[in-house]
């Protein structure tokens, strides 16, 4: 089969597309024939040895994917071959063909292509997650949406906005900011032609409830400054490439809660929060009130292009490679 492969750490350009065996299926595994993968900022990291946990080259990138299921080994429940579904793992998706545990795979509701199935898994869930799970966005709540062009900044402003937050985007481009509006944001901000914390002050001169953080870097501080009493502050991730250093005597005049959100840690100790959470946003994605904002597609021999596009910061909403 053919796949995209990283040979050794590096920038994007390391990653060559060839071809390689098909992967040996597993009990209790499916195997996936890829329509579509999404390409996020994470897989930019793993590439590079940069993210949190490691992956020993060579190994095909790529965290989230759409398909069809073409073969299935014992135990697998009712997953059978010829459905269409979503799925997400570490690596593995950018080739004609994925193995996937079965329970990391879900059915693509009726109606929904494989290009927005595919860039669905990571940046909505993370999105709802947190407005749900972490922050418990209420409705009449304002939310504050850091990185808001990006797939997660996006996701986070059009779930914000169905549960009924009032959101104010927060991005780097006037076409970042466009597409924020488009998926609900009411009011917007562009930090690059105005001091990020005047300006929230001005967009919100009683506080914000909710800042959601995806990007770090020095956006952190004047966002966290802009909450009112008792508001919450989500970290999400870095993809400025800075963690932020918080002053803590802002958290004590505040009174705000500073909360993190990581997937692994949140299915460990937050379960019964994921199934739920998970079950809600399928339907919203079937009733087309969650729909992933595609900025870019590219195909299997430009993963390495598509790579660098999200790595450089020009992707609005999610990148997507069509495999089949």
């Amino acid at each position: 089969m053919r796949a995209a492969v990283c040979p050794e750490y590096g920038p994007p350009e390391v990653v060559r597309v060839e071809e390689i065996p098909a992967p040996p299926l597993p009990a209790s595994h499916v195997r996936i024939k890829v329509h579509a993968a999404s390409v996020n900022f994470p897989d930019v990291l793993i590439v590079a040895d940069k993210y949190q946990l490691s992956v020993p080259p060579p190994f095909v990138p790529g965290s989230e994917l759409a398909g069809e299921v073409v073969e299935v080994a014992g135990g697998i429940g009712d997953v059978v071959v010829g459905d269409r579904v979503l799925a997400t793992g570490m690596v593995g998706a950018f080739a004609q063909e994925a193995v996937l545990p079965a329970g990391t795979v879900t059915r693509v509701p009726d109606g929904v292509d494989d290009v927005h199935a595919a860039a669905f898994g990571v940046a909505h869930r993370t999105a709802y997650h947190v407005l749900r799970s972490v922050a418990r966005v209420q409705p009449g709540e304002e939310l504050v949406v850091l990185g808001a062009g990006g797939g997660v900044g996006l996701a986070t402003v059009q779930l914000g906005a169905v549960l009924g937050a009032t959101v104010t985007a927060v991005a780097s481009t006037p076409e970042k900011l466009a597409a924020a509006r488009a998926c609900g944001a009411t009011r917007l901000i562009d930090y690059r032609a105005a001091e990020l914390r005047p300006a929230l002050r001005e967009a919100l001169p009683n506080g914000g409830d909710v800042v959601v953080d995806p990007v770090g870097g020095d956006l952190a501080e004047p966002a966290l400054r802009s909450l009112r009493w008792g508001g919450r502050f989500v970290t999400v991730g870095y993809a400025s490439g800075a963690i932020p250093k918080i002053p803590l005597n802002l958290v004590l005049l505040k009174g705000v809660q500073i909360l993190g959100f990581e997937f692994r840690s949140f299915g460990v100790h937050a379960f019964d929060d994921m199934v739920r959470d998970d079950a809600e946003l399928l339907e919203l994605l079937a009733t087309g009130r969650a729909t992933p904002h595609i900025g870019a597609t590219f195909k299997l021999d430009e993963a390495a292009a598509a790579l660098r596009y999200v790595a450089d910061g020009r992707a609005i909403g999610k990148v997507v490679l069509e495999i089949a």
